[in-house]
């Protein structure tokens, strides 16, 4: 009889728990997408997007979800089946949000062609699903527990430089998170006329200056300026072994993530090679930094 009890408890528990995490979920993807859900580029994109590139984009990110869902989901999972479930909710939510919210802003109309509000939603949808899935950790009340199971996990993840991995897995997982980091941001600015405008207007050295900055930004997030969650070195270990080993690197992923929503957005067609590099430079320093965030938030 106790353990029916304790059954029907825990059961109720978990069920109290997921729906807060769906509660969470939808705050999380309003936040976070409600830049790009009230931006006229994003309504435009719907009409003339090529479709082949939406498919991709759209299939890209369900395992991109699969990843966060595994990290920071909806609630704590422990095997691949339950990401794969809350990432499938949450890309169910980040559309059931992005397709309401433009129906109450007047953007969706009925005499709209299928083929417009479909395009509209399923780009919306994006980074809507991704910020549903962030809402945990930005939005959660986590407990000691968790707060330790964290410090745990970074110790494990740890290197001779703290918190610095060592193995290729969890070399991997840092890079990963700095890719979501920084294509959240690209997704923001990459369909805008301003990148191809501020690249016009950049000399060569307005563009080294650029990437100066945003690897100093991105090396400094993480490392030098002590927030919450940064990583610190240990004493004895060079300041360059973390520039050269995570931040350079995450500065390339930084800028491969800029250059394939540039092309996903259609802002390089027909456009030159040193035009090109000048957008993902451009491009490059707000996505660095949503890298470097990525490292402390996730």
């Amino acid at each position: 009889m106790a353990a029916s009890n304790s059954a029907r408890k825990h059961t109720s528990t978990d069920v109290s728990e997921f729906l807060t995490g769906l509660a969470r979920g939808l705050a999380g993807a309003l936040l976070f997408a409600l830049p790009m859900l009230m931006t006229m580029e994003m309504w435009n994109l719907g009409f003339y997007m090529e479709r082949t590139r939406l498919l991709l984009l759209l299939v890209l990110n369900m395992p991109l979800l699969i990843f966060l869902s595994h990290r920071i989901g909806f609630e704590h999972t422990n095997c691949w089946s339950s990401s794969i479930r809350d990432a499938v909710v949450a890309y169910g939510m980040g559309i059931a949000a992005s397709a309401t919210l433009l129906l109450i802003l007047g953007v969706i109309t009925p005499d709209m062609a299928p083929r417009q509000w479909v395009g509209m939603v399923a780009i919306q949808a994006v980074p809507a699903s991704i910020g549903a899935l962030l809402a945990r950790s930005q939005l959660g009340i986590g407990t000691d527990d968790e707060d330790d199971g964290d410090d745990n996990d970074g110790e494990k993840a740890g290197g001779a430089d703290g918190n610095v991995a060592q193995d290729g897995s969890s070399y991997a997982v840092e890079l990963s998170m700095m890719a979501v980091g920084a294509l959240f941001l690209s997704l923001n600015l990459a369909p805008t006329e301003e990148m191809i405008l501020i690249a016009y207007k950049m000399t060569p050295w307005h563009t080294l200056a650029l990437v100066t900055i945003s690897i100093g930004m991105m090396h400094g997030f993480v490392y030098a300026l002590s927030f919450r969650g940064g990583h610190r070195l240990e004493s004895g270990v060079p300041g360059w072994h973390a520039l050269i080993r995570f931040t350079l690197p995450g500065y390339l992923v930084a800028l491969c993530v800029s250059l394939y929503t540039l092309w996903t957005f259609e802002r390089l067609d027909d456009t030159g090679i040193t035009q090109i590099v000048l957008i993902v430079i451009v491009l490059g320093f707000p996505a660095a930094i949503g890298a470097a965030a990525a490292r402390l938030i996730l």
